[in-house]
């Protein structure tokens, strides 16, 4: 299973932007998907993730502006990023959790928002 990441870039203050994270191979099922955001020298933190059956769960820095969706069919997570600030300028990476406990990493996605 490998996972391709994109839809990261620039963006003003209080603008948008949706990354997108493919999953391919061959699989049946999985269990979650999600995305994290690491800074230089600092550990991978959750930013939101969404299980195969919907539900999700937020980092409390970002509920209310980011929002977690999938497309089974397509087996692509996306993260919709809504009034950005500043701090979340950062890498992020999406995930997937195979059924088995396995946690599949994709390349990350530079996001860079400018004040």
């Amino acid at each position: 299973v490998q996972l391709q990441a994109s839809g990261g870039g620039l963006v003003q203050a209080g603008g948008s932007l949706r990354l997108s994270c493919a999953a391919s191979g061959r699989f049946l099922r999985f269990l979650s998907m999600g995305w994290y955001r690491q800074a230089p020298g600092k550990e991978r933190d959750l930013v939101a993730s969404i299980t195969s059956g919907g539900d999700t769960n937020f980092a409390d820095s970002v509920k209310g502006r980011f929002t977690v969706s999938r497309d089974n069919t397509k087996r692509t997570v996306y993260l919709q990023m809504n009034t950005l600030k500043p701090e979340d300028t950062v890498v992020y990476y999406c995930n997937i959790r195979m059924p088995s406990g396995t946690l599949i990493w994709g390349q990350g996605t530079l996001v860079t928002v400018s004040s």
